[in-house]
């Protein structure tokens, strides 16, 4: 048996956790205003009058204003000069100011009346440009919000907000990766301690259960989501729909998170229940070096796209596609991360952003085996002025993923 794997009980696990969060501050008041500051100041430069913010984490991140969408219209217009104003239902008023970071006038429609409309008004009041007026509307919105409003105006030319969001929450700040590094640490601990308890007979549905708990006893508000997949079922990297049980020999992928202050964690962790067999052990290294040398290519200034190349020349040294066939990395070989679980740029081959300080990275080559199990070791790193740094250290080695005996 692994080391660090089994000989525990979910109790004695638990006991052995603690809050994590002490000394973890969210975003502070200035940072806001900074941020507002540095998406006006791209808006002025490239002729974007305004951008619209819709609920979720462009909100969020502009405005520390936390609040999910709906079908209900709910949001913020950024102009390019001025002050924040919020769009919201006359019913919501107060819960939006509660949730307020940045106050802003709020613009409230009642359930009989159009949003939309008050929406046009209130770009109607934006100061003129000598110009047809260039309106961005962020990613997030949805089409039902963004063809209401097309409906009733031809007056604003409405683009893409994703340079003026993009170009502000790409490179995090000092403070945004203070939050990722303690939510991290967070869920590695969850990991040590969902490893530990491990048994043959145990179900996906138990270890999902005693992660969730795991989560909570460490700070956080539960699981952010949980991906815990035993034997042929690890092979599809995103899961399967039933429940497996734990056998020996199994490959056991687990791939969990969690959220502090909104900034999210996401680390998996693959190791084998029992011995691993010689091709356990070929795969296992295998992505273990692929991760390595996506590490290893990932320096300032070169594109996204080469980082996800030297992991693919990686496989294909070790006799494993060179692309997306199986056996093989299916997918690209990271995302970025913040506020979202998924954010740009990407580690794909189609992404030609060049590396720069503050962006933040997942680092999961994974290796399907259709049929027999899949691989996948996911570490974060961020850009600093020197180089990558792993948020949390890769896994050791099949037999010991977690460095217990180092």
């Amino acid at each position: 048996m692994s080391i660090g794997i089994g000989g525990s009980t979910p109790e004695a696990a638990l006991a052995r956790l603690s809050d994590m969060t002490a000394g973890a501050h969210p975003i502070e008041q200035a940072e806001y205003q900074a941020r507002i500051a540095k998406a006006q100041a791209y808006m002025q430069a490239n002729g974007i009058d305004a951008v619209y913010l819709h609920a979720g984490t462009d909100l969020y991140y502009f405005t520390g204003t936390r609040w999910n969408p709906s079908e209900r219209m709910v949001g913020a217009l950024l102009p390019a000069h001025g002050p924040v104003r919020y769009i919201s239902p006359w019913f919501e008023i107060g819960t939006l100011r509660d949730y307020m970071a940045v106050e802003g006038e709020v613009l409230a429609w009642h359930e009989h009346e159009s949003p939309y409309a008050l929406f046009v008004r209130m770009l109607d009041t934006l100061p003129a440009q000598g110009r047809r007026p260039v309106i961005g509307l962020s990613e997030s919105t949805p089409f039902f919000v963004v063809n209401g409003i097309q409906k009733l105006t031809t007056a604003y030319d409405f683009v893409d907000a994703k340079p003026v969001t993009a170009h502000c929450r790409t490179c995090k700040s000092p403070a945004e990766i203070a939050l990722m590094q303690r939510a991290k640490d967070m869920t590695l601990e969850v990991h040590k301690a969902v490893a530990s308890i491990l048994h043959e007979g145990i179900t996906t549905t138990e270890v999902e259960a005693f992660i969730e708990a795991a989560h909570r006893k460490v700070g956080a508000n539960g699981s952010y989501f949980c991906i815990v997949l035993f034997g042929e079922a690890s092979a599809f990297p995103h899961g399967v729909k039933y429940p497996q049980t734990l056998k020996q020999g199994d490959m056991v992928l687990i791939d969990t998170g969690c959220k502090l202050h909104s900034y999210i964690s996401d680390i998996t962790r693959s190791y084998v229940f029992g011995e691993a067999s010689p091709r356990q052990r070929e795969i296992w290294k295998a992505e273990k070096a692929a991760q390595a040398a996506a590490f290893k290519a990932a320096q300032l200034g070169v594109p996204c796209k080469e980082v996800d190349a030297a992991a693919r020349r990686c496989l294909a040294a070790h006799g494993l596609s060179a692309g997306y066939d199986l056996p093989g990395l299916p997918h690209r070989t990271g995302h970025g991360i913040g506020l979202d679980i998924h954010e740009w740029p990407y580690l794909v081959g189609s992404d030609d952003t060049p590396l720069q300080v503050g962006m933040c990275f997942s680092n999961e080559p994974m290796i399907c085996v259709p049929g027999a199990f899949g691989i996948r070791l996911e570490d974060h790193f961020y850009m600093s002025e020197d180089g990558p740094r792993w948020f949390t250290q890769p896994s050791h080695s099949i037999d010991d993923p977690f460095g217990l005996a180092a």
